[in-house]
């Protein structure tokens, strides 16, 4: 009798292993030794193949992809082999996807990761800033009025500075920890308005092994409408 019971519950209940599709606007930039030129391919839910170019100087224009049970996975555009996986958290509909190279290993290709960015008012802000730490040590740093921190790994993103100067204009000023020493890494003016943000990135120069800050502007910053699921 109890068998019968449960069998109507379970047809009512579907396939418990049912993957979630997602669509995600999606705009790309590539970070890393050697990384421009390079270009990727996400496949959609009936198979298509999207390509998706990776920039190394400006994000990408936004193209529709789709998430299956939370992330997009990645082949590479020169020979269809698996080269990253994208986590897109619940609730996402927007994104910037930094592709960011690791250092090749003795024996091994060298692989990519991905940062995901929600591409929204919340963690991007409009005229504002979104800062990560890829360098291997902790780094300080002062936007306009704001002061931040970073671990390595760790990112943040930053309000429009209320105090800038006639020309919109606002001090952006980095140091990186070396030892029990923080080292001067970048300080400069950036230009703030509602229509453009940046993304900062600390990182350590592959080439020189030296600290580096790379900042890329964004000119097209408004998200799009969330797209239907």
């Amino acid at each position: 009798m109890r068998a019968f019971l449960l069998l109507p519950l379970l047809l009512l209940s579907g396939p418990i292993s049912a993957a979630e599709s997602r669509a995600v606007t999606c705009r790309f930039l590539s970070f890393g030794a050697d990384a421009g030129g390079v270009s990727a391919i996400a496949t959609s839910e009936g198979g298509a193949e999207i390509a998706c170019p990776l920039p190394a100087g400006s994000l990408s224009e936004r193209i529709p992809c789709s998430a299956m049970d939370g992330k997009i996975a990645f082949l590479s555009s020169a020979d269809k082999k698996p080269m990253a996986a994208a986590s897109i958290p619940a609730g996402v509909n927007a994104a910037i996807l930094v592709f960011v190279k690791s250092p090749a290993k003795p024996g091994a290709a060298a692989a990519w990761n991905v940062m995901t960015i929600p591409d929204t008012k919340e963690k991007f802000p409009l005229g504002g800033a979104f800062v990560a730490n890829f360098h291997s040590a902790q780094a300080r740093f002062i936007i306009g009025e704001q002061k931040g921190m970073l671990n390595p790994g760790g990112s943040n993103g930053y309000a429009m500075p209320e105090k800038r100067d006639d020309f919109n204009m606002a001090p952006v000023v980095f140091e990186l920890r070396q030892g029990d020493k923080w080292i001067n890494a970048s300080e400069s003016k950036l230009r703030f308005l509602p229509q453009m943000r940046y993304l900062i990135f600390a990182y350590t120069d592959p080439a020189s092994g030296r600290p580096r800050i790379a900042t890329v502007r964004d000119t097209d910053p408004v998200p799009p409408a969330n797209p239907r699921k």
